[in-house]
């Protein structure tokens, strides 16, 4: 049951990559970008925590808050640097 629920998480993770992905090349503004590729990278992380839920392995947690953070860090300094240059 495990096997089949974490599957389809990692196909539907997989769908909503790649119309990030789309999103981030066909974007009309780069806050636009920004939050696409925000996203992309929270179903990275997502990603990991499934594959944590599907082998049973703790060491992906500790991948998964550090990439979460590194996220959350880049997002928020581009978009300081964003408002910064819109003044």
């Amino acid at each position: 049951m495990v096997e089949m629920a974490t599957t389809v998480a990692f196909t539907l993770l997989a769908l909503a990559s790649l119309l990030f992905v789309f999103r981030v090349v066909v974007s009309p503004t780069l806050a636009d970008r920004i939050i696409a590729l925000d996203a992309l990278l929270l179903s990275v992380v997502a990603g990991v925590a499934v594959h944590a839920a599907r082998t049973g392995e703790a060491a992906y947690l500790d991948v998964m808050v550090v990439a979460a953070l590194l996220a959350f860090l880049g997002t928020a300094l581009v978009a300081r640097f964003v408002g910064r240059r819109d003044r």
